[in-house]
């Protein structure tokens, strides 16, 4: 039996740079991963079947709408495999949630089986990878930090990151990407500022502070709960930084290290116990 992790992915810097034709918004935006994520396993099959469980299974589907088998299908038609894979993924993360969770189900689905079949992973480019969706190619990488720009193809690895944990805190609501980028009042806005090499921990965080998500203000509008959450990291001790990731709803602590980051989380836990919360380290 094989198995994987399709790990929470978190912009910590967003901005929208721009518009092509067609309706995509350009994207300039530091992409991390958290050591928490979705689980998924293979096991022998004639064909491809998908089971789901866990806490966010709920509302999950077993057909080709779910990334996961769309994945994997994609996958053995590039590499023209006959086999099959009964795949089991147990759902932690929550849906759109600004978290990457399907896309990182995707992702992970094409590692797992490019092991289990003994083929080649698609590209993060290939053309395949980009129609799975705009956050599978960044997805791919992981747990690789990385710089993502366009509409999300084109991938730069980030400098080394400093050591830290991360606290993620969703407040319960689900946020529909499409209506945040529909808010937005303006796409022409300027790029991130160039990552240096070598920052410690508190030097990052400078960094990060003069940095954007423009899909905040627009998220918070829709779903008031965001400002709430956020507010409620900024009041943790132990919490440097509180930002929001990706289109909402899920907010993120930056914290020292993981000690601070698991403090913090249960006391979030034990006073919104509504809450999805987890603590996680900062992969790299």
């Amino acid at each position: 039996m094989e198995k994987g992790l399709a790990p929470a992915k978190v912009n910590l810097a967003l901005h929208v740079t721009g518009r092509r034709a067609g309706g995509y918004h350009l994207l300039d935006s530091l992409v991390v991963f958290a050591g928490v994520g979705d689980q998924l396993t293979a096991l022998p099959a004639n064909d491809l079947a998908l089971e789901v469980e866990g806490p966010f299974s709920a509302g999950v589907p077993l057909d080709e709408r779910n990334s996961v088998l769309r994945a994997a299908y994609a996958l053995r038609q590039a590499r023209d495999v006959t086999q099959g894979a009964r795949l089991k993924l147990t759902k932690t993360l929550p849906h759109a949630a600004g978290i990457g969770s399907g896309s990182s189900d995707a992702a992970a689905t094409i590692r797992l089986l490019s092991e289990f079949w003994g083929v080649e992973p698609l590209a993060p480019d290939a053309p395949e990878v980009l129609e799975l969706g705009a956050d599978v190619p960044v997805c791919l990488s992981a747990p690789t930090p990385m710089r993502m720009t366009g509409i999300g193809e084109v991938l730069d690895p980030a400098p080394a990151l400093p050591a830290c944990g991360l606290v993620l805190v969703n407040p319960g609501v689900e946020v529909p990407t499409a209506e945040v980028f529909g808010k937005l009042e303006r796409s022409e806005n300027g790029p991130m500022d160039d990552l240096p090499a070598g920052l410690d921990y508190a030097g990052f965080l400078g960094w990060l502070k003069a940095q954007r998500n423009d899909l905040q203000d627009p998220a918070e509008a829709i779903t008031p709960e965001i400002g709430r959450a956020l507010a409620r990291l900024r009041r943790m001790p132990g919490v440097d930084l509180a930002l929001m990731s990706g289109s909402g709803a899920t907010c993120v602590g930056l914290t020292r290290d993981m000690g601070r980051a698991r403090q913090v989380a249960r006391a979030i836990q034990l006073s919104e116990m509504g809450w999805w919360v987890a603590p996680a380290p900062l992969l790299s």
